[in-house]
């Protein structure tokens, strides 16, 4: 149900008494939006251009890479706009492209991880036919209907938000979310909140389930197998342990959210929860990749010492 008289423009008032300080987080937020492209595009160069990468697991890893620049993209130019505004409206169209961004990044990003989780299964846990199953037409398979699945999710649940009738325009965070724009409603929500508890559990608990299912499978075998196979596999698997973990944590902070009103909370205590799942997850992926895997980690030494290679031939 349409409503005309809904407001055409939403207030973000978490934005307001910075003062001053809106200067320092401008700077704050461009670092931290520069450093993100840097390690994320470095990620994908070296996969596309380094031909022994060309495997399965690099794949997945470049894929969290671009979906960590397009949740990036998709915050912190308006974010960085608005900070240095002094009226801090964002149009409906534009509020309700934000929150299918940022909801399409954070819901692909949990299957992604759940799609590497299967691909370390299938290497541990069946390395014979490793390359029978991964193949070229799996990836690729897995990779499409990882993205079509949000697409297809949340663009339903954003098209029963855009046909509510609103009463307010207030919205507390920085950034446009669904939930709150949904308690705007002048009318009853329940179609609404049922949507969204189905997308939260196809999207954020089965992959999250697949994951720990697919670890006490590979721990089983493991638990079979020999020391040193042990180790191998812990070290194959622990950046992803570890980025599984950090997200987990990070989208759960933005989850809780929800359960409080903005009242409740601390105005910095809420902002900095709502931007975790944004800004630690596409800063830590490629450092924990880069740093953990020796593949990556080569190749970065490698293009760290080109310049001084050059350099010296210059002379």
């Amino acid at each position: 149900m349409e409503n005309d008289t809904s407001p055409f423009y939403f207030t973000l008032t978490l934005f307001k008494d910075l003062g001053l300080y809106r200067y320092l987080y401008f700077i704050i937020c461009f670092l931290l939006y520069a450093l993100m492209l840097s390690l994320n595009i470095m990620i994908i160069v070296i996969v596309l251009l380094e031909r022994t990468l060309h495997e399965p697991m690099y794949v997945f890893i470049s894929c969290l890479s671009i979906n960590s620049l397009y949740g990036s993209t998709g915050l912190f130019p308006r974010l960085m706009v608005d900070l240095l505004s002094d009226m801090h409206l964002i149009s409906r169209p534009a509020c309700f492209t934000q929150i299918y961004v940022v909801y399409t990044y954070a819901s692909y990003e949990l299957i992604i991880l759940g799609i590497m989780a299967y691909d370390r299964y299938v290497a541990i846990c069946k390395p014979l036919h490793y390359n029978s199953i991964m193949n070229s037409k799996t990836v690729v398979l897995l990779v499409g209907l990882g993205w079509a699945y949000p697409i297809c999710s949340i663009g339903s649940l954003l098209y029963l938000s855009v046909r509510l009738p609103l009463c307010g325009n207030e919205i507390a965070r920085v950034f446009c979310v669904n939930w709150p724009v949904v308690q705007l409603s002048c009318v009853d929500t329940t179609q609404n909140n049922a949507a969204g508890l189905l997308v939260t559990i196809t999207t954020v608990f089965l992959p999250l389930g697949f994951v720990l299912y697919t670890y006490f499978r590979i721990i089983v075998v493991c638990q079979k197998s020999s020391t040193e196979y042990r180790g191998k596999a812990l070290k194959t698997c622990l950046p992803h342990i570890v980025t599984c973990v950090i997200y987990s944590i990070a989208l759960f902070c933005e989850v809780s959210l929800s359960r409080y009103k903005h009242n409740e909370l601390n105005p910095v205590v809420t902002v900095i929860l709502s931007l975790e799942f944004l800004i630690i997850p596409p800063i830590l992926n490629p450092l924990v990749y880069g740093l953990n895997l020796p593949q990556i980690r080569g190749m970065i030494l490698r293009l760290l010492q080109t310049p001084r290679i050059v350099a010296c031939m210059l002379r």
